[in-house]
């Protein structure tokens, strides 16, 4: 995580126009909005669980159950090539956001204090755990995943910036 991914947010706001914003690929793909609801959500939610483990005891036995490196945490959730359908409250539909406003300052807010606490801690991140749907990984491991999660989405958008039907601003 570092400091070029809070900029994520202006590669979608204020430069698109609202019918740029809400285009579409298609009805079951997500618009720039929403993949912006959608990042801003997710950020806090994963913090939520990286701040859950840390408050609990160090567990460095746990260590043996983690089977993927750093880098294959931010290669697999990078890969756009795998496609997975996001759990109901991050939904962009679910997430609570009322405008893109709203949800760009939450995510710059939010990705301001982790970056803080990454820069600051003295914390083993190492030694706390979280059980993620493809296995275990450590707590800096998480730290990694938030940053390729939003990196993933961004790249989201930018495929929905250059598809060919992608809208000129409407006035």
């Amino acid at each position: 995580m570092d400091e070029r991914h809070p900029r994520c947010s202006h590669r979608c706001h204020p430069f698109l126009a609202p019918n740029q914003l809400e285009f579409k690929i298609a009805e079951d793909k997500w618009s720039v909005k929403d993949c912006m609801y959608h990042i801003a959500a997710s950020e806090k939610m994963l913090w939520g669980m990286l701040e859950g483990a840390m408050k609990g005891p160090a567990n460095p036995e746990k260590k043996s159950e983690v089977k993927m490196t750093d880098e294959q945490v931010v290669s697999a959730v990078e890969d756009r090539s795998q496609k997975f359908k996001a759990v109901e409250p991050l939904q962009p539909q679910n997430t609570g956001y009322k405008s893109l406003d709203e949800a760009v300052a939450d995510f710059k807010s939010s990705r301001a204090q982790h970056i803080e606490y990454i820069k600051t801690t003295t914390e083993d991140l190492r030694g706390h755990f979280v059980q993620m749907p493809f296995g275990w990984i450590d707590c800096y491991q998480l730290t990694l995943m938030i940053a390729a999660h939003s990196n993933r989405h961004t790249q989201q958008m930018n495929e929905v910036k250059i598809h060919p039907d992608f809208p000129a601003p409407e006035q």
